[in-house]
């Protein structure tokens, strides 16, 4: 299946910039020890993969799913075979003691590269694992960030999102609080991170589903008021590792906006999706519906599709990578543009937030509306869009 065919696109985004510094990424590569945090997701295996085939001196990936890290071993096996230097995948959760432990006897590393979060909006849905994604997205980003200065690591990157830019949703909100303990530890190491778009077929995402729904013959629902940017997976490795590499301190990259990177509806893409596999979308009016046709409709090479409008909480109408106010250097790259920040004094803030987290936690009970109030004071002119109803609840 071409994935880029799938989003409109006939060649990569990255193409042209990596072919230009790639000698150079290689020369750091192969002279440098690199650890992935959440290296088995969909941008994980892709970063993994990027920098594996540069032959790094050592390669240490991390991730809580034991599943995915044999299949990312294989895979990477099957596609590249061996190198020279240390590689070995290891099956822990980064906020346990096992973890710590981990980096305790070992910790020697020049890049690490944290991959792991909790990205789905409809984690904001109730108010545990809201809590679960403030620690997975901001705690365990800032535990990380310290024992990395503890071990003298050269350089720290953390993936972000570009739902952090005017955030309408927690998950973006949670990734813009991140971003601002990033700058702040900056002080004492090199940090840089990315924004980027939604990566085509990722694990969980809603185009990953449409796999899921063709092998359990289920009908395939998207929005079809949507519209999003999306990268392949291979161009999000890219962008993480140029963003590791060649990014100066407190440094975000993201895709510049042009003719090749477009807005494009999942329903689009659904349609596109069904026609490679050589069926033909059959559009119903309700999920009853389409529940009830799949084996009839397949058997003529249709496939049934609900379409809808999206009224769930914290979509956002369009898509952004900055903001008006932040400064931006689209001339160091052919496609890819740099947010430069400045060093910020928020150490105070940081402290209030996590202290309020922490007492919370400690009374063991909390509501979403504490935490929503609590983002808002983190960020001003935080549009958080509540409609009282989340994708758990549809088809």
């Amino acid at each position: 299946m071409n994935i880029l065919k799938l989003i409109g696109r006939d060649k990569e985004l990255f193409e042209q910039d990596i072919e230009k510094n790639d000698h150079h990424l290689k020369e750091i590569v192969s002279n440098s020890r690199f650890l992935i945090l959440g290296g088995a997701g969909s941008i994980g295996q892709a970063v993994v993969k990027e920098i594996f085939k540069r032959n790094p001196r050592k390669l240490h990936v991390v991730d809580l799913s034991e599943n995915n890290l044999v299949e990312l071993v294989r895979d990477v096996r099957s596609s590249f075979g061996y190198i020279e230097g240390d590689f070995k995948t290891f099956a822990l959760d980064v906020g346990s003691i096992e973890y710590d432990a981990f980096i305790d006897a070992d910790g020697n590393y020049d890049y690490v590269l944290n991959l792991s979060a909790l990205k789905h909006v409809r984690s904001e849905k109730d108010p545990y694992t809201l809590m679960r994604m403030i620690d997975v997205n901001i705690f365990n980003t800032d535990k990380t960030i310290k024992q990395s200065i503890e071990k003298g690591v050269k350089k720290y990157f953390c993936v972000s999102t570009d739902k952090a830019a005017n955030p309408v949703n927690m998950m973006g909100a949670s990734k813009r609080i991140m971003e601002m303990f990033l700058i702040e530890r900056s002080k004492k190491i090199d940090i840089s991170t990315a924004r980027f778009a939604n990566v085509a077929f990722s694990d969980g995402s809603l185009l990953h589903g449409f796999n899921q729904r063709i092998q359990k013959k289920q009908p395939i629902v998207a929005p079809k008021d949507v519209k999003r940017y999306f990268v392949v997976p291979k161009e999000a490795g890219e962008l993480c590792l140029m963003s590791c590499v060649m990014g100066e301190n407190r440094d975000i990259f993201f895709p510049k906006l042009n003719e090749e990177l477009h807005l494009i509806t999942f329903a689009d893409i659904a349609e596109k999706y069904l026609k490679t596999l050589s069926y033909q979308p059959y559009l119903c009016q309700t999920e009853e519906e389409a529940r009830s046709m799949v084996n009839e409709l397949s058997q003529q090479k249709k496939w049934p599709c609900l379409f809808t409008l999206s009224d769930t909480t914290g979509e956002k109408d369009f898509e952004e990578f900055y903001t008006d106010n932040e400064t931006l250097d689209l001339e160091k790259f052919i496609n890819l543009g740099i947010i430069k920040n400045v060093e910020e004094n928020s150490n105070n803030r940081l402290a209030y937030f996590s202290s309020s987290i922490q007492q919370m936690k400690d009374r063991r009970r909390w509501t979403k509306n504490e935490i929503t109030d609590l983002f808002h004071e983190m960020i001003p002119g935080f549009d958080h869009k509540e409609t009282g109803k989340y994708l758990d609840s549809k088809m």
